[in-house]
């Protein structure tokens, strides 16, 4: 009788099981984020793309209207001003001056693969955010004012996504430095709430469904995750070729 370490598997078999083998817990779990998150996105796109989200999604928007006057967002007056600022964390111009200042400082400390990662995947992410809304092509909300300006279409929310790839990235590179677990998980849960409520904002400010809004997380965070799994392979290699004893560039 053979013996199961002496049985000839497929060897596609065996890559898949060294592939598995040879990966950390983190990079494994990264792996299922993005195909869970990419699986979601590809679902939530398909509904959207059938119209089975449209009396959902317009329940939502109207829900944060005064039903008396859909012109006014629910709350005092500075809720609505407080939208705004929120807002605005995710936009181009608060996005560009957060990357630019995050890779001058990687760039003095000469962490310039990290820099490369942080800008690369940034620009990419906001080309692939304006390519799938001309793709789409989804017509904003047209049954309130919107309280902020709009000059694309509506799915998915651009802002939500460019807040949860920057965000999340930046978050990605700060927490392995950090020594304590608490700190670690201060600054994730931090870039999480911020993504969280500019996307919130987006749909109180009613220039987006609630649906373009998840769309956008999920998408900002397949692209983020993405691109560290791939910096973090490249880097693995390289730190498998280099000579032992070399020190890193």
């Amino acid at each position: 009788m053979k013996t199961f370490r002496n049985r000839k598997f497929h060897p596609h078999l065996v890559r898949l099981v060294r592939f598995f083998r040879d990966r950390e817990p983190i990079v494994l779990l990264g792996l299922l984020v993005v195909v869970l998150a990419a699986w979601g996105f590809i679902e939530l796109t398909d509904e959207v793309l059938e119209g089975s989200t449209d009396s959902i999604d317009r329940w939502v928007v109207l829900s944060l209207r005064d039903s008396a006057d859909v012109s006014d967002p629910v709350g005092p007056t500075w809720m609505e001003e407080a939208g705004r600022d929120l807002t605005a964390l995710g936009g181009i111009s608060v996005m560009l001056i957060a990357v630019v200042s995050a890779a001058g400082f990687l760039a003095i400390n000469r962490a310039y693969r990290t820099m490369v990662v942080l800008v690369v995947s940034t620009l990419s992410g906001m080309g692939v955010s304006l390519w799938m809304k001309s793709l789409f092509a989804r017509p904003r909300p047209d049954f309130v004012p919107h309280l902020s300006h709009v000059y694309t279409s509506s799915f998915p929310s651009g802002h939500s996504m460019m807040a949860a790839l920057v965000y999340l990235t930046l978050a990605a590179l700060i927490a392995p430095v950090l020594r304590h677990f608490w700190l670690r998980f201060y600054t994730l849960a931090v870039a999480v709430m911020l993504t969280v409520l500019v996307g919130i904002s987006r749909v109180y400010m009613g220039v987006h469904y609630p649906t373009d809004v998840l769309a956008g997380w999920a998408a900002g965070l397949v692209w983020a995750l993405a691109c560290w799994l791939i910096a973090r392979a490249v880097k693995t290699k390289r730190d498998r070729t280099r000579p032992e004893g070399a020190e890193p560039p």
